[in-house]
């Protein structure tokens, strides 16, 4: 098996680009709920629909792109995922209904799935050395959290300049910067005996029937709902919250003068920490169990989630909020991606953690749609959020009897 002499690789690199610049848009849509709904008169459910589909799209083509990604190679993937997404989010500035815009984010969330986690994470996994593996998934994952830190308040700056719709049009402009990272996407792994022994259909039958790989798929599920919903409705559930407190003169010094700049500047302080966590976890996880990691991150997320909804909401709870949750945001990918590549190997890995990351998906439009509706229906985003605190106490559960131990290769 041939990898990649050191961790900081043009691959790792090159990689770390691609999904920066993949989720500094994606991790941007949620400031675009009040404008939107504003402008064109919509429900909060119908923008919360289109993200929601979104991210069930994402989670669908996911698998699907990891299998292009292995049969006519990774470069070949992503670029098609990088011209979906431009054509996506060209024509959400066009979309002036509902269900055109909410039909036009299964092109951007396909868009998403072939410059996400699904496809990088396997180019990364495969280009990195057995003992850095952890470690560079970690790192890659981290630079989606990158993204997350600029994408936001550029989002809410050029808002303050332009339409909305002309917001989506430079957006489409600079995924396109992405195809500058193509040629270095190169690996030059070579799947073990072992490996090649199996097809496809037979380790997908065998990952389908391993009660480990189950559990993982469910435990996946409150990651997504409780990203998908804050991701979409944190930014306005902050400027409704803290309508009638004024920031303090500590954000109003850093330029957060009002509650919408709170909402999104507390999306771009999770991102932040989420770079110190996922790194973390992904050191972490080359030196301890990572079901027990992964089991304490949501055992993490399930407390602050609950602190944060039975205190009073102010801009100093949201801070803390969103320094703990940051920690926490993303540290469950390179752990799950890293715990999928260890029990099932390399060689699929993209197509196995895609299903795993369809769970992930399935949760994120949960949350997000749920967020939306009983919003409209119920005028509070508080029965959503415990709904989430609940998801997470089940993943802590679920996590633990996971057998972290390869089974046998069956031969072809």
């Amino acid at each position: 098996m041939k990898v990649q002499s050191n961790l900081f690789s043009p691959v790792l690199i090159a990689a770390c680009v691609v999904v920066m610049l993949s989720f500094a848009i994606r991790s941007s849509y949620g400031v675009f709920q009040i404008p939107i709904a504003a402008d064109l008169s919509w429900l909060r459910s119908e923008f919360s629909l289109a993200i929601a589909i979104q991210n069930l799209a994402w989670g669908i083509a996911t698998p699907f792109f990891g299998a292009i990604a292995e049969r006519f190679g990774d470069r070949k993937a992503i670029l098609l995922g990088i011209v979906l997404y431009a054509a996506g989010l060209v024509l959400s500035g066009l979309s002036i209904t509902p269900l055109g815009h909410q039909l036009i984010e299964i092109i951007v969330g396909c868009g998403i799935a072939g410059t996400g986690f699904g496809v990088i994470l396997g180019v990364v996994g495969r280009a990195a050395q057995p003992e850095h593996r952890s470690l560079a998934l970690g790192i890659a994952t981290a630079a989606g959290s990158a993204g997350q830190v600029v994408g936001p308040p550029v989002a809410q700056w050029l808002l303050q300049q332009m339409h909305w719709s002309q917001v989506f049009f430079v957006f489409g402009a600079v995924i396109l910067l992405a195809v500058a990272a193509l040629p270095f996407l190169k690996t030059n792994y070579v799947a073990t005996k072992a490996e090649l022994a199996e097809t496809m259909g037979q380790i997908l039958l065998r990952a389908v029937k391993d009660p480990s790989y189950g559990m993982i798929f469910v435990g996946f599920f409150s990651c997504g709902f409780q990203l998908g919903f804050i991701t979409a409705h944190f930014p306005a559930f902050v400027t409704e919250m803290c309508a009638s407190i004024s920031p303090d003169s500590l954000l109003a010094s850093i330029g957060v003068g009002t509650t919408s700049a709170l909402g999104a500047f507390s999306i771009a302080l999770i991102g932040v920490f989420n770079i110190i966590g996922t790194i973390s976890a992904g050191a972490l996880g080359k030196h301890f169990t990572k079901k027990y990691l992964l089991a304490g991150i949501y055992a993490g997320r399930t407390v602050i989630a609950a602190w944060f909804i039975i205190v009073p909401m102010t801009p100093t709870t949201v801070i803390i909020f969103s320094v703990v949750m940051g920690t926490l945001w993303l540290a469950t990918v390179p752990l799950t991606s890293g715990l999928v590549a260890h029990l099932f190997g390399l060689k699929y890995m993209a197509t196995l953690y895609g299903l795993v990351f369809f769970s992930h998906q399935l949760g994120s439009f949960m949350g997000v749609w749920l967020g939306g509706t009983l919003y409209d229906q119920f005028g509070s985003y508080a029965v959503v959020w415990w709904v989430g605190v609940g998801t997470g106490l089940l993943s802590v559960l679920i996590h633990l009897p996971i057998r972290e131990k390869r089974a046998e290769l069956v031969p072809a």
